[in-house]
Protein backbone atom coordinates (compact mmCIF):
# COMPACT_ATOMS: atom_id res chain seq x y z
CA UNK A 1 0.00 0.00 0.00
CA UNK A 2 2.74 2.26 0.86
CA UNK A 3 4.16 1.49 -2.44
CA UNK A 4 1.26 2.09 -4.56
CA UNK A 5 0.64 5.35 -3.11
CA UNK A 6 4.00 7.11 -2.85
CA UNK A 7 4.18 5.96 -7.08
CA UNK A 8 0.70 7.58 -7.19
CA UNK A 9 1.35 10.41 -5.40
CA UNK A 10 4.76 10.83 -7.09
CA UNK A 11 3.25 10.75 -10.95
CA UNK A 12 0.71 13.12 -9.83
CA UNK A 13 3.33 15.46 -8.73
CA UNK A 14 5.33 15.21 -11.63
CA UNK A 15 2.10 16.54 -13.74
CA UNK A 16 1.72 19.25 -11.73
CA UNK A 17 5.38 20.60 -11.35
CA UNK A 18 4.79 23.68 -9.97
CA UNK A 19 3.33 22.27 -5.94
CA UNK A 20 7.07 20.64 -6.23
CA UNK A 21 8.71 23.97 -7.52
CA UNK A 22 7.39 26.85 -5.83
CA UNK A 23 8.90 25.86 -1.94
CA UNK A 24 12.37 25.68 -3.36
CA UNK A 25 11.70 28.87 -5.70
CA UNK A 26 10.41 30.77 -2.51
CA UNK A 27 13.60 29.61 -0.58
CA UNK A 28 15.59 30.77 -2.65
CA UNK A 29 14.07 34.28 -3.49
CA UNK A 30 14.15 34.66 0.05
CA UNK A 31 18.34 33.72 0.84
CA UNK A 32 18.59 36.19 -2.56
CA UNK A 33 16.79 38.82 -0.34
CA UNK A 34 18.49 38.36 3.00
CA UNK A 35 22.12 38.29 0.86
CA UNK A 36 21.45 41.20 -0.75
CA UNK A 37 19.99 43.26 2.65
CA UNK A 38 23.20 42.17 4.72
CA UNK A 39 25.66 42.58 1.56
CA UNK A 40 27.46 44.89 3.48
CA UNK A 41 27.75 42.71 6.88
CA UNK A 42 29.47 39.37 5.40
CA UNK A 43 30.06 38.62 8.99
CA UNK A 44 27.00 39.02 10.41
CA UNK A 45 25.16 37.43 7.52
CA UNK A 46 27.64 34.46 8.71
CA UNK A 47 26.48 34.36 12.20
CA UNK A 48 22.24 34.65 10.66
CA UNK A 49 22.85 31.73 8.20
CA UNK A 50 21.91 28.72 10.40
CA UNK A 51 18.90 30.50 11.27
CA UNK A 52 17.54 32.07 8.27
CA UNK A 53 18.34 28.83 6.21
CA UNK A 54 16.61 26.89 8.86
CA UNK A 55 13.20 29.07 8.87
CA UNK A 56 13.06 29.20 5.43
CA UNK A 57 13.04 25.57 5.16
CA UNK A 58 10.38 25.53 7.98
CA UNK A 59 8.36 28.30 5.82
CA UNK A 60 8.64 26.40 2.61
CA UNK A 61 7.66 23.01 4.32
CA UNK A 62 4.27 24.67 5.01
CA UNK A 63 3.93 25.98 1.87
CA UNK A 64 3.98 22.45 0.11
CA UNK A 65 1.76 20.79 3.42
CA UNK A 66 -1.00 22.92 2.76
CA UNK A 67 -2.05 20.48 -0.60
CA UNK A 68 -0.52 16.77 0.51
CA UNK A 69 -4.07 15.95 1.03
CA UNK A 70 -6.42 19.05 -0.75
CA UNK A 71 -6.85 17.74 -3.76
CA UNK A 72 -7.92 13.97 -2.98
CA UNK A 73 -10.09 15.47 -0.67
CA UNK A 74 -11.88 17.73 -3.23
CA UNK A 75 -12.35 14.96 -5.55
CA UNK A 76 -13.42 12.11 -3.09
CA UNK A 77 -10.64 9.80 -3.05
CA UNK A 78 -9.42 10.56 0.15
CA UNK A 79 -12.93 9.05 1.26
CA UNK A 80 -12.01 6.02 -0.50
CA UNK A 81 -8.63 5.44 0.36
CA UNK A 82 -9.73 5.46 3.80
CA UNK A 83 -12.29 2.91 3.29
CA UNK A 84 -10.64 0.73 1.29
CA UNK A 85 -6.49 1.16 1.94
CA UNK A 86 -5.43 -1.38 3.93
CA UNK A 87 -3.73 0.01 6.09
CA UNK A 88 -4.70 2.96 5.62
CA UNK A 89 -1.96 4.51 7.83
CA UNK A 90 0.53 3.16 5.27
CA UNK A 91 -0.97 4.85 2.26
CA UNK A 92 -1.11 8.50 4.40
CA UNK A 93 2.86 7.93 4.86
CA UNK A 94 3.53 7.12 1.48
CA UNK A 95 2.03 10.51 0.46
CA UNK A 96 4.12 12.19 3.36
CA UNK A 97 7.09 10.13 2.03
CA UNK A 98 6.62 11.90 -1.62
CA UNK A 99 5.99 15.62 0.13
CA UNK A 100 9.59 15.13 1.84
CA UNK A 101 10.95 14.02 -1.12
CA UNK A 102 9.77 17.36 -3.17
CA UNK A 103 10.74 19.33 0.18
CA UNK A 104 12.54 18.15 2.85
CA UNK A 105 15.36 15.99 0.77
CA UNK A 106 15.53 18.73 -2.06
CA UNK A 107 15.90 21.45 0.41
CA UNK A 108 19.05 19.34 2.02
CA UNK A 109 20.81 18.55 -1.29
CA UNK A 110 20.15 22.37 -2.18
CA UNK A 111 21.24 24.07 1.41
CA UNK A 112 24.90 24.16 0.72
CA UNK A 113 24.03 26.52 -2.24
CA UNK A 114 21.88 28.67 -0.13
CA UNK A 115 24.27 28.36 2.72
CA UNK A 116 27.35 29.57 0.13
CA UNK A 117 25.15 33.01 -0.63
CA UNK A 118 24.70 33.50 3.33
CA UNK A 119 27.97 33.90 3.07
CA UNK A 120 28.34 30.41 5.92
CA UNK A 121 31.82 28.92 6.26
CA UNK A 122 32.03 25.70 4.55
CA UNK A 123 33.21 23.91 7.13
CA UNK A 124 29.36 24.05 8.55
CA UNK A 125 27.87 22.84 5.32
CA UNK A 126 28.14 19.09 6.62
CA UNK A 127 26.56 19.54 9.58
CA UNK A 128 23.69 21.62 7.79
CA UNK A 129 23.20 18.91 5.56
CA UNK A 130 22.98 16.60 8.08
CA UNK A 131 20.58 18.22 10.40
CA UNK A 132 18.08 19.05 7.82
CA UNK A 133 18.46 15.30 6.91
CA UNK A 134 17.52 13.98 10.44
CA UNK A 135 14.99 17.07 10.88
CA UNK A 136 13.05 17.53 8.28
CA UNK A 137 11.05 14.25 8.31
CA UNK A 138 9.74 15.06 11.44
CA UNK A 139 8.46 18.03 9.56
CA UNK A 140 6.74 16.69 7.17
CA UNK A 141 5.42 14.04 9.40
CA UNK A 142 4.15 16.33 11.93
CA UNK A 143 2.87 18.79 9.58
CA UNK A 144 1.41 15.62 7.84
CA UNK A 145 -1.14 15.83 11.22
CA UNK A 146 -2.20 19.34 10.68
CA UNK A 147 -2.82 19.41 7.64
CA UNK A 148 -5.06 16.71 8.10
CA UNK A 149 -7.34 18.38 10.46
CA UNK A 150 -7.41 21.76 8.50
CA UNK A 151 -7.93 19.68 5.23
CA UNK A 152 -11.84 20.48 5.07
CA UNK A 153 -11.52 24.34 5.74
CA UNK A 154 -11.26 26.65 2.99
CA UNK A 155 -8.77 28.97 5.01
CA UNK A 156 -6.61 26.63 6.50
CA UNK A 157 -3.54 27.85 5.41
CA UNK A 158 -3.05 30.58 8.59
CA UNK A 159 -4.78 28.04 11.00
CA UNK A 160 -2.22 25.30 9.89
CA UNK A 161 0.93 27.65 10.53
CA UNK A 162 -0.55 28.13 13.82
CA UNK A 163 -0.97 24.33 14.84
CA UNK A 164 2.35 23.53 13.74
CA UNK A 165 5.00 26.52 14.38
CA UNK A 166 4.76 25.74 18.02
CA UNK A 167 5.49 21.97 17.59
CA UNK A 168 8.45 22.78 14.95
CA UNK A 169 10.45 24.91 17.68
CA UNK A 170 12.56 21.73 19.14
CA UNK A 171 13.25 20.45 15.54
CA UNK A 172 14.39 24.32 14.69
CA UNK A 173 16.09 24.93 18.38
CA UNK A 174 18.34 21.86 17.91
CA UNK A 175 19.12 22.04 14.20
CA UNK A 176 20.27 25.63 14.48
CA UNK A 177 22.34 25.03 17.37
CA UNK A 178 24.28 22.75 15.48
CA UNK A 179 25.27 24.53 12.87
CA UNK A 180 26.35 27.17 15.16
CA UNK A 181 28.12 24.97 17.26
CA UNK A 182 29.85 23.94 14.46
CA UNK A 183 30.82 26.91 13.48
CA UNK A 184 32.19 27.20 17.12
CA UNK A 185 34.12 24.67 17.14
CA UNK A 186 32.00 22.58 19.63
CA UNK A 187 30.77 18.78 19.66
CA UNK A 188 27.56 18.45 17.77
CA UNK A 189 26.52 14.87 18.19
CA UNK A 190 23.89 15.85 20.95
CA UNK A 191 21.60 18.06 18.82
CA UNK A 192 21.65 15.22 15.83
CA UNK A 193 20.94 12.60 18.50
CA UNK A 194 17.94 14.90 19.40
CA UNK A 195 17.08 15.57 15.66
CA UNK A 196 16.84 11.69 14.81
CA UNK A 197 15.02 11.08 17.90
CA UNK A 198 12.42 13.54 17.13
CA UNK A 199 11.93 11.63 13.73
CA UNK A 200 11.74 8.50 15.27
CA UNK A 201 9.14 9.60 17.07
CA UNK A 202 7.14 11.61 14.79
CA UNK A 203 7.44 8.79 12.48
CA UNK A 204 5.73 5.97 14.84
CA UNK A 205 3.23 8.10 15.84
CA UNK A 206 2.22 10.97 12.64
CA UNK A 207 0.77 8.58 10.49
CA UNK A 208 -1.66 7.27 13.06
CA UNK A 209 -2.58 10.34 14.50
CA UNK A 210 -2.76 11.94 10.99
CA UNK A 211 -4.82 9.13 9.73
CA UNK A 212 -7.19 9.56 12.69
CA UNK A 213 -7.51 13.75 12.02
CA UNK A 214 -8.56 12.84 8.37
CA UNK A 215 -11.05 10.55 9.27
CA UNK A 216 -12.88 12.90 11.84
CA UNK A 217 -12.19 15.88 8.57
CA UNK A 218 -13.76 13.61 5.94
CA UNK A 219 -16.98 12.66 8.37
CA UNK A 220 -17.11 16.46 9.31
CA UNK A 221 -17.82 17.70 5.85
Amino acid sequence: MFAVQFRRDWLSLMRARDEAVNPLVFLFLAVTLFAIAFGGEPGRLARLAPAIIWVLVLLANLLSLEALFRRDFEDGTLEQLLLLAEPPFAAVLGKVAVQWCVSGAAMTILAPAAALLLNMPIAALPALMLGLLLGTPALSLIGAVGAALTVGLRSGGVLLALLLLPLYLPVLVFGVSAVLDRMAGVGTTAQFYWLAAISVAALTLAPFAATAALRISVEQS
